[in-house]
């Protein structure tokens, strides 16, 4: 099985219906359905947090916080990731943080619809309808 690191961006579009909905809840559903592993660093589940707390009250953040942690294998940040996240190619130091969490926890790939912002990464940055070919199924927008 595959294992994949899901940026913040795919959780927030499908949960937010943003523009690419129908491709994030097609990653949600592999990861739901263990067709690949997902895991997510632990800041992104805080993140996460933050920005549902806006539009929605604690109990539905809760129940969704939740539902995000069944679904993923969540990545621990500790000192060593973000030490090594401060030499990382990557200059924003976020997304270095992501791409030393998805190396430490064997990632294949990352996946988010910023690619761009992970060209330097020594793991490999996909988005969501490539991961969608990798694992056969048909993307839809």
């Amino acid at each position: 099985m595959k294992k994949v690191l899901v940026d913040i961006n795919i959780i927030l579009d499908f949960l937010n219906e943003r523009n690419f909905y129908k491709l994030a809840k097609q990653i949600m559903q592999l990861c739901s359905d263990k067709k690949v592993q997902g895991c997510v660093c632990a800041h992104e589940i805080t993140t996460l947090s933050y920005f549902l707390e806006k539009n929605r009250d604690n109990e539905m953040v809760n129940k969704i916080l939740v539902s995000i942690m069944d679904m993923f294998t969540i990545i621990s940040i500790d000192e060593n990731i973000l030490r090594k996240s401060l030499v990382s190619k990557i200059k924003d130091f976020e997304d270095a943080v992501i791409e030393v969490s998805a190396k430490e926890k064997k990632a294949e790939y990352i996946v988010t619809r910023d690619t761009k912002d992970f060209k330097k990464s020594i793991i490999n940055a996909i988005s969501p309808e490539e991961l969608l070919a990798i694992t056969n199924q048909n993307p839809s927008r």
